[in-house]
């Protein structure tokens, strides 16, 4: 792992189809310890080693946070994806010894809020189990409302359903359900925080509707971890390391850079946390972006780069790495 990241040795413990594209994985320290305590919406970054690659992906905590003997995750299969889910689902079983990170939150709840609005689709759910397993241990306010393909897909609707019964809300697209956004945020009381989990284009809807509303910034929060994409293969100059590297059409930016033997830091992984910002001494090209945290104008400004997502076209690129 990196700077700024522990390791835990844990072994998979329990491996549960959830349904047709989901599974849930289990896992306990290795050494029979407890786990580092977390709050909702935490996560940790797995480590996969596939034949002598190495993958790390980050994902949601969806076991109670005061539950220290047994971490859970929920991993969908993605058969076009870079491979992790498949690794996930086909490879691992009861037994098999993993590396994952300790937990990070870069979605927590905010405790001051009077109410919790939380709204999740797809796997987007997995970090509000944790969520809402703390809140109601604890009396807190919150409503959860689900969007999903179908019921057969809906995961762990039955559960939630269960647990919270009017509190959680459930739409199906196959039955042409839709969520009542706009009336749904007009209608919450002052005080009430936003939480959002799911498909990029369904954060967007949410958060340009809030903005709309004239709801504040400070509570909207949302969590999507952008993947890696694919292009065309290009060279870098690691100015602090003398590193000349090459990254691959199917690699990262941070990959390749770790596999130059510079260690640069990480919490997610995911274009979501910051940590592994490094700044561009020059450069012949253009960026591609796809991170979740620079802002518009530190894109355009061709000075910084968040290599776990991003990508680079150009004929030359100098990091200060």
């Amino acid at each position: 792992m990196s700077t700024g990241t522990t390791k835990l040795n844990v072994t998979v413990t329990e491996v549960v189809a959830v349904n047709e594209l989901v599974k849930r994985f289990h896992f306990e320290r290795t050494d029979g310890g407890d786990l580092p305590t977390f709050s909702g919406g935490a996560h940790v970054v797995v480590e996969m080693r596939d034949d002598g690659r190495t993958r790390l992906n980050p994902y949601s905590l969806m076991s109670s946070p005061l539950n220290t003997r047994d971490y859970t995750i929920s991993v969908r299969r993605d058969d076009v994806g870079r491979g992790g889910s498949l690794f996930m689902h086909n490879r691992v079983r009861r037994g098999t010894e993993m590396v994952i990170s300790y937990p990070v939150n870069l979605f927590s709840l905010d405790l001051r809020a009077k109410k919790h609005l939380m709204i999740a689709g797809g796997i987007g759910i997995t970090p509000f189990m944790a969520q809402t397993s703390q809140l109601a241990a604890e009396g807190g306010n919150f409503e959860l409302h689900y969007t999903c393909r179908t019921p057969a897909l809906g995961t762990y609707t039955d559960v939630l359903a269960q647990r919270y019964g009017r509190r959680v809300q459930l739409y199906y697209d196959d039955r042409n359900e839709k969520l009542p956004l706009e009336r749904l945020l007009a209608s919450q009381p002052l005080g009430t925080h936003l939480y959002i989990c799911g498909p990029a284009g369904m954060i967007r809807w949410v958060r340009e509707t809030a903005a709309a509303q004239g709801w504040p910034d400070e509570t909207v929060h949302y969590e999507h971890f952008a993947a890696p994409q694919p292009g065309a293969p290009f060279d870098v100059t690691l100015a602090v390391s003398g590193n000349q590297i090459r990254v691959g059409e199917q690699q990262s930016l941070l990959k390749a850079i770790e596999a130059a033997g510079v260690d640069p830091p990480y919490l997610c992984r995911g274009g979501v946390c910051g940590q592994c910002e490094t700044n561009v001494i020059s450069h012949d090209g253009v960026f591609r972006h796809n991170d979740h945290w620079l802002s518009e104008e530190d894109h355009c400004s061709g000075k910084k780069i968040m290599p776990c997502v991003s990508r680079f076209e150009g004929s030359s690129l100098v990091l200060e790495r």
